[in-house]
């Protein structure tokens, strides 16, 4: 019988502040994860992502999806070494697919691309989650960015609500 749905958590990675024993504990079988401590634009060597696949299976996990090889600025811009970005991006996924991780998401928004989430969001339960918070965002873009034409973009209430952010 095939399964098509996994239960997965994203880890990230050692520093994590959730172990993958508690990810375990929650019933999910595989996690997303990356290997942050590699800088952008550099290849991913072939044994940091075996040793990565290794740690989260002895925890009796599969390590399904990366979530992200981050593509730097370089590339986003086609600026200073962006070829040899590009080169390593494309190393890194082939290595990826040799360690038989078939998945890659990638964010390719600009710069600052957590800008508009709250990271560590409190649930009414004392959890936390992602979310994406429009206030914060209409201030970044109005007052930090200051994009010209950017208060045509945001309504009244929007505005008022950046302001106060």
């Amino acid at each position: 019988m095939i399964n098509l749905m996994e239960e997965a958590m994203r880890w990230f990675g050692p520093a994590d502040t959730v172990s993958l024993a508690e990810i375990r504990q929650t019933g999910a079988t595989a996690v997303f994860s990356a290997l942050h401590e590699i800088p952008y634009g550099d290849a991913w060597p072939a044994e940091a992502i075996r040793r990565r696949q290794d740690e989260i299976a002895a925890a009796g996990l599969t390590w399904r999806i990366v979530e992200s090889v981050p593509v730097s600025e370089a590339i986003k811009t086609r600026t200073g070494d962006f070829e040899r970005h590009l080169e390593n991006y494309r190393i890194t996924l082939e290595r990826l697919g040799a360690a038989a991780i078939g998945v890659v998401v990638y964010n390719f928004m600009p710069v600052m691309d957590w800008v508009r989430t709250d990271l560590r969001h409190r649930l009414p339960d004392g959890t936390e989650a992602l979310l994406y918070d429009p206030k914060k965002f209409a201030a970044f873009d109005l007052f930090a960015l200051q994009r010209p034409g950017a208060e045509k973009d945001w309504s009244e209430t929007q505005r008022a609500a950046a302001e106060v952010f």
